[in-house]
């Protein structure tokens, strides 16, 4: 296959639709933070942040885990869940499990942060390590399902996992329109594609006004490559990223599929204007950041978010190694 492209093949599951989101805030409300909507202006252009670095567990990735896990029959949920993850759904699955009182067990890469490692144990979670460059961690956490009679949660490509993202869609619709925004460009960090599926979801309702682009680090463009193929495609040979967290190579099966009929685009950053965004969001916003999270704001300073009209960026993790946040901060 040419070019990284791979055929579309045929979507893992029901696709997940509004009543899905509506059903998941029901269900996660009370368990999640309802995170602020912050302003600033940025040269010129009114700019709101979605801080879900405020979320429990330092991200979005819990409202999709707590989802799927409420969802489950109590026989089967007491035995347990089994999740992969570089550090985010980690945690998210963990606190989830922690709040059920059931056992969870996570296949993670050895190399990642060590705040996200360290987090995810001090869930409760047992952690088993692979190596990313050799391991295979759906295999892995596949047989760990296997053997202990498990679930296994999905990161992104499930309709329980979206539709539980897209509560935070749910929660900038109504923040919008209390600030008397009617129209906005709305950027979310994309790796397997699941948080920006989620609130495309959420906010279809609105048509045109609320239009929902994709933004990626630009070694590891493959949605924004997959939108304009009209097919999944694949970044390759994968090259390195400070955005730990969104180096997924393609966009996911059921995700792509809500996505190539929703998203508006992509917009990319390298990882010096990914620190220069970090730095920001320190000093402007008093957050902290991590760079997966960074990778919209850092679109918008870098002028390549498109027209002029309100921004929202969503800051979807703040799970950032200390001193890689000493090196954003300088």
């Amino acid at each position: 296959m040419p070019d990284g492209e791979l055929l579309f093949s045929a979507v893992p599951g029901p696709l997940p639709t509004i009543s899905d989101v509506l059903a998941a805030r029901a269900r996660i409300t009370g368990r999640v933070v309802r995170t602020p909507l912050l302003h600033r202006t940025i040269d010129g252009r009114d700019v709101w942040f979605k801080a879900e670095v405020l979320q429990r567990t330092g991200s979005f990735k819990i409202r999709g885990a707590l989802n799927f896990i409420l969802s489950l029959d109590e026989e089967v949920r007491r035995k347990g869940v089994v999740a992969y993850s570089s550090g985010n759904h980690a945690q998210g699955v963990a606190a989830a499990a922690a709040d059920c009182g059931i056992p969870a067990t996570i296949v993670m890469p050895a190399d990642a942060p060590k705040i996200k490692l360290d987090n995810t144990k001090g869930y409760g979670a047992k952690v088993v390590p692979y190596d990313r460059a050799t391991g295979d961690r759906e295999a892995i956490a596949a047989k760990i399902a296997a053997d202990s009679g498990g679930s296994l949660v999905p990161p992104y490509d499930h309709a329980l996992t979206i539709a539980g993202q897209g509560v935070l869609g749910l929660e900038l619709l109504e923040d919008l329109e209390a600030a008397g925004v009617m129209e906005a460009d709305v950027v979310v960090p994309a790796s397997g594609g699941g948080l920006v599926a989620g609130i495309a979801l959420a906010v279809e309702t609105h048509g045109p006004r609320l239009r929902v682009l994709c933004a990626e680090p630009e070694t590891h463009d493959d949605h924004r490559q997959s939108l304009e193929a009209g097919r999944r495609v694949q970044v390759f040979p994968p090259a390195p990223s400070i955005c730990d967290a969104l180096l997924q190579p393609i966009p996911g099966e059921l995700t792509f599929e809500i996505n190539r009929q929703r998203l508006a685009g992509g917009v990319v950053a390298s990882d010096a204007e990914v620190l220069t965004a970090m730095r920001y969001a320190f000093e402007e916003l008093k957050l902290v950041v991590e760079p997966g999270g960074a990778i919209g704001l850092a679109a918008q300073l870098a002028g390549r978010v498109p027209g002029t009209g309100p921004t929202v960026v969503v800051l979807s993790g703040g799970n950032v190694d200390p001193a890689l946040m000493k090196k954003a901060i300088g």
